[in-house]
């Protein structure tokens, strides 16, 4: 199992990216997926999840500001963030809660990190 992400750069304080990531290999189902980010010297922290029945996490942050959502049949999950701001600087990561197989445990899976930074 693989997941690619995409999507980040460096955009101007109000601007508006979209991160993309796809996950790929043989596996059976997903049951969510979501962001991460890394900022400067910060921990890992959950910025937005969504799992297959369309249920949405944010962190109170970016309520407002990122809109995520995921396509079942392609194995995808997206995230918008508009209006961006310096504090959003940060590597992204993606991750997929993945079986690979009947009767095996569902397990985090992790992108290699997309990295947006903000100028002021």
């Amino acid at each position: 199992v693989q997941l690619q992400a995409s999507g980040g750069g460096l955009v101007q304080a109000g601007g508006s990216l979209k991160l993309s990531c796809v996950a790929s290999g043989k596996f059976v189902g997903i049951n969510d997926m979501g962001w991460y980010r890394q900022g400067p010297g910060k921990q890992r922290e959950l910025v937005a999840s969504i799992t297959n029945s369309g249920n949405i996490n944010y962190a109170d942050s970016v309520k407002g500001r990122y809109t995520i959502s995921m396509d079942n049949f392609n194995n995808t999950v997206d995230l918008q963030i508009d209006n961006l701001k310096p504090e959003d600087t940060a590597v992204y990561y993606c991750y997929a809660d993945i079986v690979t197989d009947w009767g095996r445990p569902f397990w985090d899976y992790w992108g290699q990190g997309t990295e947006v930074t903000v100028s002021s």
